[in-house]
């Protein structure tokens, strides 16, 4: 049986699509059923017999009969490239049910002659396409522009199979795969994707160690840390991840606004923040809170970008200079450099400005073209091609390796001048070996002579409890969208995942973790197959953090630092600001609120500052809403005003248009075509009862066209003197004519 429904924006649109799916009997019943009892479903199917519509007078059809549906629409709406027509309640109700006046399928007709819409160019007097029957022009016989309503349903019948339905869904084989991906994909999971998986995961863990180590320092704690925090979490998301890409653990962006929070208490702080925000991200993803990332525009993310780029280079630079003092901040930092520039060291900074040159070097390498097979001879073509492949692999490998490759040559550079008994580099120190200890994150800790609760731990760390999973939800996001290639992401897994990422990262020692742009693009070049890409990035570190860790304390800070700079300085997004300015000056605002405000206080207060800015806009333009107002003539010859509002009307906007339609009105009747108001406020409610009595008194008619029942609703609830309102032409044309009858009498 082929089932078909009509979407709501089908009701006042010309354009819908014929779509059609199968279902079984058992499928239909479900879909139709409306809890009645056996008498009341008897009563509604013997009142529908004479093939009348349940709403509007006119007979349907398709009611009469109802196998004919599929062949007669298509072939009657092919000419208005309908899409997506579907009929619901085929059985019980009329294809041409009316809606707030308007039959679905009918046309609206304007009211203004510059403004008419109609598919077949007859302005609303034509039949109506789904019953044959006259079009809106006939009114419909009930008072007041009301309705009969449907059935009665029994709220109590209908919560049970509404949370009878959810439960089966959350139950359900198709919501299992989607909430544990490994299931979905592991059954294909072939040879060739476990090579290319090792080799991705492989090249990710050489490029994550360096890194982590380098985001420990960022984040103000030492650098095992970073270490810790760059295995649980690719373990975690290869059974709960939705994207191949996606590299969890330590991030710039995560590590410098641990950094701010910490307040110099400890490494128990950052442990502690990770597990609260793993909890959040994880709530919001059961209660699919993702839409609150929507509130970030891209002027504010562009702006707290740039500028998180901005301060965790300025970090950095003290070491590549070799300073050593206090201070994480923006403007800290460069006074702490003003201070204390007699103090740097001559050989660090050397060694730190020739890493950075490198890096940049070799990230251009991977882009050098060998040459084409042209340009070698004919009979040693298959060879030259070989060892063309071959050397582009290996300065792709080189290329992507670049930060391991650095760092292990900087490493030799201080341990062979260790062995001359010379120390010209400020070097990365001791490294705590072995795995860190399976426990449970601290949830009270001592700094000093004072023991801190939970809830001093808690308070102390503030916004950042819900700043840093907010952030981090929109990094993995953005990172998501950039390698799907066009695919659905799904938004709530995602969150899913990276709180329970965070939340297992925390029970060994983790600070905050998310996706890194960086290490994605490298894990999407390698060819990664599958999340299980990550298995293979966090045994490396595990290797590392056993078996490696005493070699790391001759890697000079100051080639962290490079790694550091040379990764951050892609992440300034200054050149966004030029198409900014090009689309649309204002939002310019925002983004150097945003940016200004991050350098010169805190990034998370910065980033409030700016979405308050943008909030602040998108007010003032709910509180000035368009006013058009056209004139014209009806077909009595009554000489009118239209006005329409072009969106919502809330609080901030009543006192505006009260004022605006009062302008607009001059002596004419003023119809108020409220088709594109989708919702309406007290404040509003009571702005529009005062202007039907500014009209009464001015002896002028004021009449509402197209008002949705809910906004009619919401409109009588204030108790106007007058409120008139209609939804077909037929109507308006009788009460303009009723209105230009007491303008004569009045005058008369």
């Amino acid at each position: 049986m082929t089932k078909y429904k009509l979407n709501n924006a089908a009701r006042s649109s010309s354009e819908v699509t014929l779509t059609s799916y199968m279902g079984t009997d058992s499928e239909r019943k479900d879909d139709y059923q409306i809890p009645m009892d056996s008498n009341e479903q008897d009563d509604i199917s013997e009142s529908n017999n004479d093939g009348k519509c349940h709403v509007c007078p006119n007979s349907c059809e398709f009611l009469q009969e109802p196998g004919r549906i599929a062949a007669s629409l298509e072939k009657r709406y092919d000419k208005y490239s309908l899409n997506e027509l579907k009929v619901e309640n085929l059985g019980r109700w009329c294809l041409c049910e009316k809606y707030n006046g308007g039959c679905k399928l009918c046309p609206r007709p304007s009211l203004a002659p510059t403004l008419t819409l109609s598919m077949d160019g007859s302005h609303g007097k034509g039949a109506c396409l789904a019953c044959n029957g006259p079009s809106c022009g006939t009114p419909n016989p009930v008072v007041n522009g009301g309705y009969p309503p449907y059935p009665p349903t029994s709220k109590k019948s209908k919560w049970k199979s509404d949370a009878v339905r959810r439960l089966r869904a959350c139950c359900s084989k198709k919501t299992l795969l989607r909430r544990i991906p490994i299931l979905a994909w592991l059954p294909n999971y072939s040879f060739r994707s476990g090579l290319a998986d090792i080799i991705a995961g492989l090249t990710v863990g050489l490029t994550v160690i360096p890194q982590a180590i380098a985001y420990a320092g960022v984040a103000g704690l030492p650098p095992q840390y970073g270490l810790y925090s760059s295995f649980m979490a690719c373990f975690v998301y290869t059974v709960f991840g939705s994207v191949k890409d996606s590299a969890i653990g330590p991030t710039a962006i995560a590590a410098i606004l641990t950094r701010e929070n910490l307040h110099g208490l400890g490494p128990e702080f950052a442990v502690l923040l990770s597990f609260l925000s793993g909890c959040v991200e994880l709530i919001m993803g059961i209660l699919q809170l993702g839409f609150l990332i929507d509130f970030i525009s891209g002027p504010v993310s562009v702006g707290f970008t740039s500028a998180a780029a901005i301060i965790i280079a300025t970090t950095q630079v003290k070491d590549i200079l070799g300073l050593s003092f206090p201070g994480g901040k923006f403007l800290q930092v460069w006074t702490g450099m003003y201070e204390h520039i007699g103090e740097t060291r001559l050989w660090d900074t050397v060694l730190g400005v020739s890493c950075i040159v490198v890096l940049l070097l070799l990230r251009k390498v991977k882009d050098i073209k060998i040459g084409s097979d042209e340009d070698y001879k004919e009979g040693s073509l298959e060879k030259r091609s070989r060892l063309k492949a071959a050397v582009s692999q290996t300065l792709w490998f080189l290329s992507t390796t670049r930060n391991i490759f650095v760092v292990l040559v900087c490493a030799a550079l201080a341990y062979y001048f260790d062995t001359k008994n010379q120390q010209p580099f400020v070097l990365t120190g001791d490294v705590k070996a072995g795995l860190p200890q399976l426990a449970p994150p601290p949830f009270f800790a001592t700094v000093g002579n004072h023991t801190y609760t939970f809830t001093e731990m808690a308070s102390t760390l503030g916004s950042a409890i819900f700043v840093v999973p907010l952030l981090s939800i929109l990094e993995n996001i953005a990172l998501a969208k950039v390698f799907s290639e066009g695919k659905y992401v799904d938004a709530t897994q995602e969150m899913v995942a990276l709180g329970v990422c965070n939340i297992a990262s925390s029970f060994v020692e983790s600070m905050p973790v998310s996706g890194a742009l960086s290490r994605g693009a490298v894990n999407h070049a390698s060819g990664v197959a599958s999340p299980a890409g990550g298995l293979y990035t966090g045994a490396l570190v595990l290797l590392a953090l056993q078996y490696f860790t005493p070699y790391f304390y001759y890697i000079p800070k100051a080639s962290l630092a490079a790694v550091i700079i040379a990764a951050v300085v892609f992440m300034m997004e200054l050149h966004v600001f030029k198409p900014i300015w090009r689309t649309k000056k204002v939002d310019i605002i925002p983004a150097v609120v945003t940016f200004t405000a991050c350098l010169v206080t805190r990034l998370e207060l910065g980033i409030v500052l700016g979405i308050a800015v943008n909030l602040l806009f998108l007010l003032y333009a709910s509180a000035r809403p368009a006013v058009k107002v056209t004139h014209a003539v009806s077909e009595g010859g009554v000489r009118y005003a239209v006005a329409s509002v072009d969106r919502a009307l809330a609080f901030p906007a009543a006192e505006f248009v009260r004022r605006a339609l009062r302008k607009a009105a001059g002596d004419a009747p003023l119809v108020l075509d409220a088709h594109h108001v989708q919702a309406a406020d007290f404040t509003a409610a009571k702005g529009i009862k005062s202007l039907i009595e500014d009209f009464h008194a001015r002896g002028q008619t004021i009449i509402f066209y197209n008002v949705k029942p809910s906004i009619a609703e919401v409109f009588k609830g204030v108790k106007p003197r007058e409120f008139v309102h209609c939804s077909c032409r037929a109507e308006l044309e009788r009460l303009l004519l009723e209105a230009q009858r007491k303008s004569k009498q009045q005058v008369a």
